[in-house]
């Protein structure tokens, strides 16, 4: 077998393996999203269902509603913790008749099971500083319309909802045009700095109280009822027969003070949400789930980049096998080149963060989209530079080839690819750079990788958490410049590499 051949199977084999499930038991699959409070509650459900001698996983910080609801559907998921009032006006579009027993009946007919109350209620709200808020006199929300030069920001997903920013201006008429959409745990550090003047709260944040916020009164009644709910597949009962039993179990064990006094411990005292639950499970007496032991930062970096090489590994050789042909084709083809070009810029424009979303329905969560989006990332600059390499071999290399009588296979792989080598390496080389990049938006939908720490720093308002990712991302983003500076000289060939004498 020839060296092509040998490579191709080999990355044909690493794209299989990278979009291919892991072998091994099933277990009970929680999901959980971008804030503390659903990291805590999943941590809460997973450990309660390995005391019980159960299989279960924790698939962390998975991103927004729509995700982990669309996971849940797909059966990437099997259980995550959501609220009435969200399932209600956001999943199901508000097209449900009020009632609980309306919402079970419309959830069953998508294939999933709510549960009763945890015992407490996270309700949106509006905030503001405690002194902005004496200053101008606001108590209710209905008071903002007064005030048309406030800054408000909102979390990016509060800006989108059918019960976020657009209905809860139309309800109260407010007027505000200075209306910015960021993430929701720096929006309370951009209100405690003076830069916003509101922002969404949760009400069960530790931040409210930490932050000395004022919450404005919902005196029009426009935020529905938010009671913590667990949502799991109605197969859950066929695959783990115990698994309800023991989510049951802990309905009605939180109350809002509780959950305050949780976030609290996670947010603001930095304690590891796995001991944050264990700690609570303890005190209801469930004990054996055991909370996951804290790794070393060596530990924990060496994960990282193994996950990390992984995602952009995989992905850039795949795209090599892809990308190089098309290029070929794109050069020796006028009709077929603008095509290719075109369409692999296409693919470039899509945003990162929607591109792994489109992915979910296709492979699911983890590793696969993440591996599958930064594939389609990196195919432009390889395809790009050969088709550039190839077409800008001077005519009379190419004709003396043709003089001699070479096939066209002999003058591509002998003659063409040799002399556009340096130009097809360079794309190659940009398609890698950026994969390191891109690579850490995996963790968005737990891929892992340098990205997972970055997120879970931003959360947590960890400046060593965030640090801990980004650079080791930037130095692997380096290396990965040396080492294609170091494979310029064994696969180029080494005239084209001399400088030219003058």
């Amino acid at each position: 077998m020839s060296r092509a051949k040998r490579a191709l199977v080999l990355a044909v084999g690493l794209l299989v393996a990278g979009l291919v499930p892991p072998a091994g038991g099933e277990s009970v699959r929680v999901g959980s999203k971008v804030f503390t409070e659903a990291v805590v509650l999943a941590e809460i459900a997973t450990q309660a269902l390995r005391s019980e001698g159960l299989a279960a996983e924790h698939r962390r910080e998975l991103g927004g509603t729509r995700l982990l609801w669309n996971a849940l559907l797909a059966g990437e998921i099997d259980l995550y913790p959501e609220y009435t009032g969200t399932i209600r006006e956001e999943i199901l579009g508000g097209n449900v008749a009020p009632g609980d027993e309306a919402l079970t009946s419309a959830l069953a007919e998508r294939g999933v099971r709510i549960s009763s109350s945890l015992g407490f209620a996270n309700t949106y709200a509006i905030g503001v500083r405690e002194r902005r808020g004496a200053s101008l006199g606001l108590t209710k929300i209905s008071d903002l319309a007064r005030y048309p030069a406030l800054r408000l920001g909102f979390s990016n997903e509060f800006m989108d909802r059918v019960d976020g920013w657009p209905g809860l201006a139309a309800r109260y008429r407010l007027p505000h045009r200075d209306v910015r959409g960021l993430a929701h745990d720096l929006a309370y550090r951009a209100l405690a700095e003076g830069q916003l003047d509101a922002t969404d709260l949760y009400s069960t944040d530790a931040e409210i109280r930490a932050y000395r916020l004022r919450v404005l009164t919902d005196d029009l009644g426009y935020f529905p009822d938010y009671r913590a709910v667990w949502l799991t597949r109605s197969d859950l009962d066929g695959r783990f027969p115990r698994a309800r039993a023991v989510l049951e179990r802990l309905v009605g064990t939180i109350d809002e003070a509780t959950m305050i006094a949780l976030n609290a411990r996670a947010k603001l005292d930095q304690v590891p949400e796995s001991e944050v639950a264990a700690s609570f499970l303890a005190g209801l007496g469930v004990s054996g789930g055991g909370a996951t032991p804290s790794e070393g930062l060596s530990a924990r970096l060496l994960a990282r980049t193994g996950e990390h090489l992984g995602l952009v590994a995989v992905s850039l050789l795949a795209a090599i096998v892809l990308a190089i042909p098309l290029g070929i084709a794109a050069a020796k083809s006028r009709w077929l080149g603008p095509l290719v070009l075109g369409l692999a810029g296409i693919l470039q424009t899509v945003p990162s963060l929607a591109m792994l979303v489109f992915m979910i329905p296709l492979v699911g969560i983890g590793a696969q989209p993440a591996i599958l989006a930064l594939f389609l990332y990196s195919l432009l600059p390889i395809v790009r530079n050969t088709a550039t390499g190839l077409v800008g071999i001077p005519p009379t290399l190419t004709e003396s080839a043709l003089a001699l009588g070479l096939p066209a296979s002999a003058r591509l792989f002998r003659i063409e690819l040799p002399l556009a080598s340096r130009t097809i390496l360079a794309g190659i080389k940009t398609a890698a750079v950026i994969n390191v990049g891109t690579a850490t938006l995996g963790a968005l939908v737990g891929a892992g990788g340098y990205g997972q720490p970055i997120l879970t720093g931003i959360r947590l308002d960890d400046t060593a958490l965030i640090l801990e990712g980004a650079v080791p991302a930037a130095l692997l983003a380096l290396a990965v410049q040396g080492l294609f500076a170091l494979a310029d000289r064994f696969l180029v060939p080494r005239g084209l590499r001399l400088e030219p004498t003058r």
